[in-house]
Parts: C-alpha cells; sequence; structure tokens
C-alpha cells in the first residue's frame, strides 16, 4: 500500500472553520486502507461547546461509523499539534498514527507543554509525525489572528 497523505483535506477544513469565525484547526481520519471516514474543522464557538475542537468532532464521528470507542490501525491528520484534551482523547482512541502540522508552543500537549504521550499514566501512544504542511497550517493561523488584533 503507498502512503497517502489527507493533510490537503485537513487544510480545507480548517479554511473553512476560519471562515466561519473559528480558530482555523481541521483534521481528518483515515482507516488502515487509508480512507477518509471523517473530517471536522473547529466548531466550538458554533456549538458552544468548549470540546468541540475538530480533532474531538473528527474523532467522534468516526468512532460512531464505527461502532466503537476505539479506532486501531486509523490516522488521524490535523493541521495543528493537538491540545492535551485532544491527545488524551487520541490516545483513548487508540489511533495509530498522528500527523500534525504547525506546533503549538502555547496550547499544545504533544511535543510542548504537558506532552501527554510521555506520562506513564498514558495507555495508547500513536506513532507522531510533526511539520506536515507546517507552513501552510502556520500561515492560516497567523493570518487568522492577526485580523482579530
Amino acid at each position: 500500500m503507498t502512503f497517502k497523505s489527507h493533510m490537503d483535506t485537513a487544510l480545507a477544513e480548517a479554511r473553512a472553520a476560519g471562515d466561519r469565525g473559528e480558530v482555523p484547526v481541521g483534521a481528518v481520519i483515515a482507516d488502515a486502507s487509508g480512507a477518509i471516514v471523517a473530517q471536522a474543522g473547529n466548531r466550538t464557538r458554533e456549538m458552544n461547546d468548549p470540546t468541540a475542537h475538530a480533532e474531538i468532532l473528527a474523532l467522534r464521528a468516526a468512532c460512531l461509523l464505527a461502532g466503537s470507542e476505539r479506532l486501531p490501525g486509523h490516522s488521524l491528520y490535523v493541521t495543528l499539534e493537538p491540545c492535551p484534551m485532544c491527545a488524551a482523547a487520541i490516545s483513548y482512541a487508540r489511533i495509530a498514527r498522528l500527523y500534525y502540522g504547525a506546533a503549538d508552543p502555547k496550547s499544545g500537549g504533544v511535543a510542548q507543554g504537558p506532552r501527554i504521550f510521555t506520562h506513564p499514566q498514558c495507555h495508547h501512544v500513536p506513532e507522531v509525525y510533526d511539520g506536515i504542511a507546517a507552513e501552510e497550517a502556520e500561515g492560516l493561523l497567523k493570518t487568522f489572528f492577526a485580523a482579530r488584533r
């Protein structure tokens, strides 16, 4: 099987989130065959829900489709380093591989801050690949926040 990145779809979800006035973060979940099973962008403001991050929404949709709270063999593509909440949910869902774009020095939970996957309490650690389309993901975020300052 040939590897196919779904970061372009995640970036499209991030752009759509930004167009809705949400922080432009997008996420995609692909199954073991590489087919996209869920995708989402941030909707915290729209849903009045602080947990409505792109990763959480995509995990919810993929788990519903799978009929399980676990997604072994699945990959998650997200435009921004997951926060601690999302990193924990990724672990609980048993995501096999995490691909993310921009690092998040302020709120990240994978390579920054609490580094959720390094804790002995972490039940599952996915393979992590960072820096995927990082420049474009960072550009979306910088443009979004510059327009609000």
